[in-house]
């Protein structure tokens, strides 16, 4: 792996911008291409700019020309790798750069260059960590092929119900983020190739991380030399893979202190209504065990193994979506104190059973059943937000001393 750079381009000036254009025999277009992307930021763009050609494996003119176009334009610089991959590209110019803000846009500029300020913007404010273009949100313009629309829907929707995704186009050639931020996650991110982005935005997720969307302009080269049929593939096996690593939980990497973005704590109505949407669900689901199981068993015994069940799915989903406590540190105990709770809704869903008798119909058997559950809860909730989840004191120390 070599490298080669234009020496007269300062890159350490305050709010340096550095745009990578990753190319593969790119011959055709590429100098045409980067003299656009110079005079468009020279009129335009109000932050100093570097523009990066990161060649990988081009077998045509495209690394004669780059050396070219870096040696007769200030602004340019030609970074050579012998290995072939966008991936590789990226994480090679990213790693080292000593920019404020890291770009890529790919060769044939098929996003329209009026959405580059309002995609760096927020990066060199500090209000996001990184900044994607996309071309599903309204008010984008797109012109592409139905084959290429489609692949694209329904790749981004396979990364919404597989991995769980918020953002909404991963694989538009129009991304960015703060340097110190990319640099930081890049070693959790494996894949080198098309897939590395996805990956990157993935992470960046998992992280908490801020990530910014700008509605796009694309026009799509009709003589792009990209192999559609290769790339669903590896994006597909890529989505595999992380997949997998979140399973095991070897998925993401420590940020330093200083990247950690303060969250609000949440209010007390809001974590109310999320215990009660956390609360229904459990619920139901305590209603259907309790009809599964006296099938084979007396109410009372139906009951209590229904509650148990949905007291255990409870607590785990209270732990993480209405108090905010990840990773597996103190799960046992969360559950242990939550069995305090089951022990009480047991004794109010046991007690309303026993009201009623035996001879009343299922339907009011069902709605006493959810009155016992209803007061439970309240109890519930009372408890996980003044015991259940409360740090112990060893932890409280141990974040004292971090």
């Amino acid at each position: 792996m070599t490298a080669t750079a234009e020496e007269s381009v300062e890159l350490t000036r305050v709010s340096l911008t550095e745009i990578v254009i990753p190319v593969r025999n790119e011959e055709k277009t590429l100098a045409r291409s980067v003299h656009r992307l110079r005079d468009y930021l020279v009129r335009n763009f109000p932050y100093p700019f570097v523009i990066t050609i990161a060649e990988s494996g081009s077998v045509d003119g495209t690394c004669a020309i780059g050396t070219a176009l870096a040696r007769d334009i200030p602004e340019v610089r030609f970074v050579h790798l012998d290995a072939r991959g966008r991936g590789l590209a990226l994480r090679h110019v990213w790693a080292s750069s000593r920019a404020d803000v890291v770009s890529y846009m790919d060769a044939d500029l098929s996003i329209d260059l009026d959405g580059f300020l309002p995609l760096i913007a927020p990066l060199a404010s500090g209000h996001s960590d990184l900044a994607i273009g996309t071309r599903h949100a309204r008010g984008s313009s797109v012109q592409r092929s139905l084959l290429r629309a489609v692949l694209s829907r329904t790749y981004n929707l396979i990364l919404r119900v597989v991995l769980g995704v918020s953002f909404s186009d991963a694989q538009c050639g129009f991304k960015a983020g703060r340097r110190e931020v990319v640099q930081a996650i890049m070693p959790a991110v494996h894949d080198d190739q098309w897939f590395f982005d996805t990956e990157l935005l993935c992470v960046a997720q998992r992280q908490g991380l801020r990530i910014h969307e700008v509605p796009v302009d694309c026009l799509d080269d009709p003589d792009s030399s990209v192999d559609i049929g290769r790339t669903v593939l590896d994006m597909l096996r890529g989505v595999v893979r992380v997949a997998g690593r979140r399973v095991t939980r070897a998925f993401g990497a420590p940020l330093p202190p200083h990247l950690h973005r303060s969250r609000l704590p949440v209010g007390p109505a809001r974590r109310f209504l999320r215990f009660a949407a956390v609360g229904a669900v459990t619920g139901l689901l305590h209603i259907l065990f309790y009809v599964m199981f006296t099938t084979v068993m007396p109410a009372l015994a139906a009951n209590a193994a229904g509650l148990f069940l949905a007291t255990v799915l409870n607590t785990a989903a209270n732990r993480r979506i209405t108090f905010g406590v990840r990773g597996r540190h103190e799960a046992l105990r969360h559950q242990v104190r939550g069995g305090i709770a089951f022990l009480l809704g047991l004794a109010c869903t046991s007690v309303s059973l026993l009201a009623v008798g035996s001879g009343v119909s299922r339907t009011v058997e069902l709605a006493v059943l959810l009155a016992g559950d209803a007061l439970a809860s309240l109890l519930r909730f009372a408890l996980m937000q003044r015991w259940v989840f409360v740090p112990s004191r060893r932890q409280d120390g141990r974040e004292a001393v971090r």
